[in-house]
């Protein structure tokens, strides 16, 4: 079908809550995908990194393909012999003692809030609907009520009200901020160890070490929300390991969990924390089922076998170092961890969209963040040939003077 009718028709029949590029995509494998006419480009978006794996990544084609011709949904009503299998390959790699599945990533932050409110109350103490969650400024964790109540994004907030309460907003990268704001019914800190969303904004080295430790102190748990960061992104296995005994109380993890194939995400934890929720206080009908748990364990399977942090690392590394190499009057500042990279632009340059749509007229994918930001974070099977294909392309339309 028409390109334009295949637009105009998502543009009739669906709500506008996305600006996408003029792009039709129809099938895609490894780092690249295809429109409607065959035209062939670079993916360095991986849809917001749930495509670390790759488009198609064959060997998790093959578990769908297996677990199709057996059994799909259970629901939690009943037990089913992936779920089992799918947490403990989580929690032995993730070194957490539980895990509590859902689908969406937002699903899982909303888990996460649930958890660090009941534990507030029956393990911490803290008097009933008194809870405070303290969240950073620029976040972003989802577009549920309660996550847009703490968004510091008026778009996200703008006509959604009234909001839920109960969470405490600071800056970003501020230990002091956070000393200040605890309380006695602070039950727990929620941040990006980096801010992807908010425009690859990575905080100082010891950042996330001292929010730990001061989280420790104060009986107050550590919850990170690595779903977009997580599962290798970053060039470790979580972006948090950068820094030096930082490890959570609460991961939260979503996004390449489930391949690109299908929304898997879950919330891990200890058991003792975990202890506080009992049959009935929380529960998703798909949340867990067998196919989605299958998807899991593959995507993991193919994480550890290829070597994808590592690649994300040494690749990463490579790519970061030809960015820098970039001669533009509209670069204000490159910055990036792995394979998650942000080129931010002068507010001369007038928005980053018109950069992104100019790369795709040269076959590169990739999406502006907060207006001035271009985001780079392709698949992590990608090949050193192609991050120099993919540079060649980036250095002529940003050196481009007249664009």
């Amino acid at each position: 079908m028409n390109k334009n009718i295949l637009i105009q028709t998502v543009n009739k029949y669906c709500a506008h809550n996305y600006h996408p590029l003029d792009v039709v995509l129809s099938r895609g494998h490894g780092i690249w995908v295809y429109d409607t006419s065959g035209k062939k480009y670079m993916d360095f978006l991986s849809a917001y990194s749930a495509l670390n794996q790759g488009h198609t990544h064959e060997k998790i084609i093959r578990a769908i393909k297996k677990q199709l011709n057996k059994i799909t949904l259970t629901s939690r009503a009943f037990y089913n012999n992936q779920l089992g299998l799918f947490a403990k390959d989580l929690c032995k790699l993730t070194s957490f003692e539980m895990a509590l599945p859902m689908n969406t990533g937002a699903e899982a932050v909303e888990t996460a809030i649930k958890v660090a409110r009941k534990w507030g109350y029956y393990k911490k103490g803290v008097k009933g609907g008194k809870a405070e969650i303290i969240v950073c400024q620029n976040n972003f964790h989802g577009r549920t009520i309660s996550i847009i109540s703490f968004s510091t994004e008026k778009q996200y907030r703008d006509g959604f009200g009234p909001y839920t309460k109960g969470f405490r907003i600071i800056k970003f990268n501020n230990l002091k901020a956070i000393k200040e704001a605890i309380g006695p019914n602070t039950v727990a800190v929620l941040l990006e160890p980096i801010q992807a969303e908010g425009g690859i904004i990575i905080p100082d080295k010891g950042y996330l070490t001292g929010v730990a430790n001061i989280c420790r102190k104060n009986n107050v748990l550590f919850m990170l929300d690595e779903i977009q960061t997580g599962l290798g992104r970053t060039g470790k296995l979580f972006a948090y390991e950068h820094d030096y005994n930082a490890k959570p109380d609460l991961l939260v993890v979503g996004k390449a969990l489930g391949g690109g194939f299908y929304p898997v995400s879950a919330v891990l934890a200890s058991r003792s924390i975990f202890e506080v929720i009992t049959p009935g206080d929380h529960g998703s009908t798909f949340g867990g089922n067998p196919l989605g748990s299958a998807i899991a364990r593959a995507s993991l399977r193919v994480i550890v076998k290829e070597n994808l942090v590592e690649r994300s690392a040494e690749l990463g590394r490579y790519f970061l170092s030809k960015l820098k190499t970039l001669q533009s009057k509209w670069i204000k500042e490159i910055r990036g961890k792995g394979l998650l990279i942000g080129i931010e632009l002068h507010k001369e340059a007038g928005g980053a969209r018109r950069f992104c749509e100019a790369l795709m007229t040269e076959f590169l994918l990739c999406k502006e963040t907060h207006e001035d930001v271009i985001r780079f974070a392709p698949p992590l099977i990608i090949k050193k040939g192609e991050i120099d294909s993919a540079f060649k392309i980036i250095k002529k339309v940003l050196e481009n003077p007249n664009l």
